[in-house]
């Protein structure tokens, strides 16, 4: 269902309201990649075309049954390529499935039903530890490799947020230092901009290096390339693909042994955070972890950490059976 090239006579109401769902999904200014690696292959290339194949061509005929029997079949007989699904990924096709129906619904659709969740097994996210992070900024090449470390790890800031840093993000306020990070939303202000406190060495360190930057980049982006480019002559902006092939060569530097990738050090910051010091208190809270991550409640972060909050609510109720 390709929206240059599909005739819309062709298509069936249900896929009319998918194409409008992703339109509506640009009109809002998610991510491109989101809608194009995420929304539009399991809408087009799973989800529509089970139900074309089923007979259903409006959203009214999809219930709960329905759903169930899609879901079911993912888990039995695999998705696109006919390969085995595990519960995790078929879980992350329900909740793309169910933004397609939530937003069917609230746009008045009749709307009987959601995708239900695979019972998911209990997830061991790996961690770096600070010893690790220590150890990969000492292995980084040059300043700015070795800041990119120290921000990814001390900010959780996501590796499309960091490329997208300028020279006017790093901040003073109140005599605080803090980076202006544009969320997913992107780089213009909108509601998912927020600011994210970092150490004052780590804030000085980012200003020297801003201002060491080239004098002649037509870009205010804070994390250029190290060469100009061969065509243009001008130094571009460091991508997302940088960063990551960057920090799995110098996780390889310091030999940390197994994948890294730049996501693991947002999941390290949320660990670290929510575990407790020497002291038996815990660093953040999360509701005040949702702020740093830039999620809009703390759902996300009940269910991915709900390892070390559980083992908090065991030790709160041994201290009050004692």
């Amino acid at each position: 269902m390709n929206e240059g090239a599909a005739d819309s006579t062709k298509m069936t109401p249900l896929e009319r309201l998918a194409r409008d769902f992703l339109a509506n999904c640009r009109a809002r200014n998610l991510s491109a990649r989101t809608i194009e690696q995420v929304y539009r292959p399991r809408l087009e290339n799973l989800f529509l075309p089970w139900c074309r194949a089923e007979g259903i061509t409006e959203v009214g005929e999809i219930d709960q049954r329905v759903l169930d029997r899609w879901s079911g079949g993912l888990l039995e007989r695999g998705g696109e390529r006919k390969a085995k699904l595990s519960p995790v990924t078929v879980a992350s096709y329900a909740r793309s499935i169910n933004s397609f129906l939530a937003w069917a619904k609230a746009e008045k659709e009749d709307v009987k039903g959601k995708v239900a969740m695979p019972k998911l097994p209990e997830r061991h996210i790996p961690v770096l530890s600070r010893d690790e992070i220590d150890r990969m900024e000492k292995a980084a090449g040059n300043e700015r490799d070795k800041l990119i470390v120290r921000t990814l790890a001390d900010t959780a800031v996501r590796v499309e947020e960091l490329v997208g840093l300028t020279t006017e993000d790093i901040k003073d306020e109140d005599r605080r230092d803090y980076l202006l990070v544009h969320g997913k939303a992107g780089a213009r202000v909108s509601t998912r901009d927020r600011l994210v406190p970092i150490p004052p060495a780590l804030a000085r360190r980012l200003r020297r290096y801003a201002r060491s930057r080239p004098h002649d980049a037509r870009t205010n982006r804070l994390f250029l390339g190290l060469r100009r480019d061969m065509r243009t002559g001008e130094y571009q902006p460091l991508t997302a693909s940088g960063v990551e092939q960057m920090i799995r060569f110098v996780a390889q530097e310091a030999n940390i042994g197994r994948r890294v990738y730049p996501h693991l050090f947002r999941h390290s910051y949320a660990t670290f955070m929510l575990q407790r010091d020497k002291e038996g208190r815990r660093r953040m809270d999360s509701t005040e972890l949702r702020k740093i991550l830039g999620h809009k409640n703390t759902v996300m972060i009940d269910r991915t950490y709900a390892h070390l909050l559980d083992s908090d609510i065991a030790d709160s109720a041994i201290r009050a059976l004692s």
